[in-house]
């Protein structure tokens, strides 16, 4: 763009009047990725009864696959009890109302509201809930970004890759792969979306991680410097399944990729044991003996094992096998001249060491291995600690040099500059692997494979690692939450370092192309309670939500497994029960479509409920109304009668975790009022507030 510019420039010093046509010309004009932007985004809404006015669809016969009658939009012109009038073009016909479905277009306006479904509490009362909302994402970006624009630190998507017959739909119906617009109903799908991305995203520190494979890496990459011109935009090749997919006559594909769009001044962290390396140190060791908790001896029989160091030098001479949890460990044989050391804390507990014997072996036979001072009256007599795997990976590579050896033949590594240790482009780590770290998780709850090419658990954990790993109250959302393989993965970071971090999670419910086939055949419909119980956010997404925080299988047994040790000689640095589960908060919900006028009357106060909840932070109770002139909790505020302002204003005030408030009022001076007495609260007007912003929505003004 730079030389047009200049080429203007030069035209404009000959003919001013030629310049502007141009220069109107190349305004007017995309240069870069071109696609069919106004290709119609319809959506159906099974859930809401049809009103005069609307939109429809007439549904085929029960038993009967769709055609092109059952996609063309008629009119509700008028409802008398179970039969309908509707109208298109000149035609007009009557109709049973449960045969026809209203639909909305992106560029309607709709206002959404969130019904409860269900919710799991096993957190602090005062952690913040994460969410899982069933919804056409869509719409629940716009719901979003009413509660959350410019809030957001991390989204992490995985969209439909476009790479398979029958993979996903657009208007209702499967993209199949020889649609000659497949590619540009692909990209208007995703740009309608990410524009309200951004919209969402901190624009002072936050990042947006899309992964994506070879059919539309190179068009997304395009479109992501199109819509996020101002942002430092990479991409990973990650490796996620070692055995590979075998193609005929084409290379056999083992990877994905994943772009990571940083905005603003965000700060990468790194996946080594060694985050910061500062010059002229010496690199830290970590003890050998874990310290968590759930790392007793019974959790992991093969790393319980006598270690035997010899009194005398204090060297490690011989490592022994692991002894099983019914043998004492004072009834292993000792060596002479050595003491058979285990891992055991001061107060006799049998804790675990951090690798298994052959992992042990290797680090002592390479200087990674230190033994610490002899102390005869403690459990355990020796102290052992280990150089972390990634200072070891940087010596193999010759990154970093070795200063010396101590006496009893560990390595001395000093730091010879300042640096951050951060990942490369090129990912192969074993734990990405997603047949045995995603769907394997995955059966492990649900003994069945019930959801296709779910994500690695530690893929997605790692992904975020990188970019909010330092914050520990960081708000993710991911709106093509699948299996909801993110809202796990913060689950884990959070068990790992103490944080708050809550996730969003958003999904449809729709069925798999095998099982609409099958449902169709047995004569349902969508919205039908045989057909919704088995869509992807009924049967897979909350389910596993509340398994993976509850520690039990879907018939409430006990998860079998450990977090942070998924596979032989990886050292995670923790090791969590997976039956343990995890201390957090969660509430299921669906995004229904409400009425304009019944929200400006005061009379759909309980459906938007949630959503301002959602604003104040997800914390605490959610305020609903219940007859009273306002209502607090102790994170938000509702007033409903000016006339007790003066009470509120003081309870806002006296309660210092109140940082968001609601006014129902009409009047821009009672709204102003409220806001001079409290300046230091982000106070809201309802309802002029929340018509506002999905009309402005809905005008197509993100296009």
């Amino acid at each position: 763009m730079a030389n047009i510019n200049e080429t203007i420039s030069e035209v404009e010093k000959l003919n001013p009047e030629l310049a502007r046509q141009i220069q109107k010309y190349v305004k007017d004009h995309s240069y870069g990725l071109v696609f069919e932007h106004n290709l119609p985004e319809v959506v159906r809404l099974y859930k809401k009864s049809p009103s005069i006015g609307d939109t429809v669809n007439i549904l085929p016969m029960r038993g009967y696959e769709e055609n092109k009658e059952n996609k063309i939009p008629w009119v509700v012109m008028a409802i008398d009890n179970d039969k309908a009038l509707i109208g298109h073009d000149t035609e007009n016909k009557e109709v049973s109302v449960e045969n026809i479905v209203p639909v909305v277009s992106y560029r309607d306006v709709i206002y959404p509201g969130m019904k409860e479904l269900d919710r799991i509490e096993r957190g602090n009362p005062n952690d913040p809930y994460h969410m899982v909302i069933q919804a056409e994402n869509y719409h629940a970006l716009e719901a979003l970004t009413y509660a959350y624009a410019g809030k957001v630190d991390c989204i992490y998507i995985d969209p439909p890759y476009n790479n398979r017959i029958r993979s996903w739909k657009y208007n209702n119906d499967y993209v199949e792969p020889d649609d000659q617009y497949r590619h540009s109903k692909w990209l208007a799908f995703m740009e309608r979306r990410l524009k309200l991305a951004k919209q969402l995203l901190n624009p002072n520190a936050s990042a947006l991680i899309v992964t994506i494979d070879e059919k539309e890496y190179l068009r997304l990459g395009l479109l992501l410097e199109q819509t996020f011109p101002e942002a430092n935009i990479q991409m990973v090749s990650s490796v996620i399944n070692h055995a590979s997919v075998a193609r005929f006559n084409e290379f056999n594909r083992n990877n994905e990729y994943i772009y990571f769009v940083l905005i603003g001044d965000y700060k990468l962290e790194s996946l080594d044991d060694s985050k910061t390396a500062v010059a002229g140190q010496e690199v830290s060791w970590n003890t050998l003996r874990r310290h968590s908790p759930s790392n007793v001896r019974a959790s992991r029989p093969r790393q319980f094992y006598p270690i035997y160091i010899n009194i005398d030098n204090h060297k490690i001479e011989e490592i022994g096998d692991p002894i099983t949890p019914d043998v004492d460990r004072f009834s292993v044989k000792q060596r002479p001249g050595c003491v058979a050391v285990f891992p055991v804390r001061d107060n006799g507990t049998e804790m675990l060491w951090g690798v298994i014997p052959s992992e042990l072996k290797r680090r002592v036979k390479g200087g990674y291995v230190r033994v610490g001072k002899y102390e005869p009256n403690k459990p355990q007599q020796f102290g052992i600690q280990v150089l972390p795997s990634g200072p070891i990976k940087e010596i193999e590579e010759g990154t970093l040099k070795i200063s010396g050896y101590r006496e009893d033949g560990s390595v001395i590594v000093v730091r010879e500059e300042t640096k951050l240790v951060l990942p490369k482009t090129q990912w192969d780590y074993a734990t990405h692997d997603s047949k045995n770290y995603g769907s394997n998780i995955l059966k492990n709850i649900f003994h069945d494979a019930r959801f296709e090419y779910p994500k690695s658990l530690y893929a997605v954990e790692d992904c975020l690692k990188i970019v909010i790993g330092e914050k520990k109250d960081a708000l993710v959302v991911d709106f093509f939450a699948g299996s909801g393989t993110t809202l796990h993965a913060v689950n884990l970071l959070n068990a790992e370092d103490g944080g708050h971090r809550r996730c969003i999670c958003v999904t449809n419910n729709e069925v798999s192309a095998d099982e609409q086939r099958q449902f169709v055949c047995s004569c349902l419909r969508p919205g039908d309670t045989d057909w919704e119980k088995y869509g992807i956010a009924n049967y897979v997404t909350w389910p596993r939500t509340k398994c993976s925080i509850e520690g039990k299988d879907i018939n409430g047994g006990s998860l079998d497994g450990n977090y942070g040790q998924p596979a032989k000689d990886i050292d995670f640095g923790y090791d969590l029960p997976m039956s343990e589960g995890f201390k957090a908060n969660a509430i299921f919900c669906e995004l229904t479509y409400e009425s304009a006028w019944p929200i400006r009357l005061d009379r759909a106060f309980d459906a938007i409920a949630p959503i301002l909840w959602m604003q104040a932070g997800c914390r605490g109770p959610i305020i609903r109304r219940i007859g009273k002139s306002y209502l607090t909790t102790d994170y938000y505020g509702v007033l409903f009668d000016y006339n007790q302002s003066s009470k509120f204003c003081e309870k806002v005030k006296s309660t210092p975790s109140i940082k968001t408030v609601f006014v129902v009022t009409d009047d821009q001076r009672r709204y102003s009022n409220i806001c001079k007495r409290l300046p230091n609260i982000d106070v809201h007007r309802l309802y002029e507030t929340f018509l506002r912003t999905f009309e402005i929505c809905g005008e197509g003004g993100l296009d």
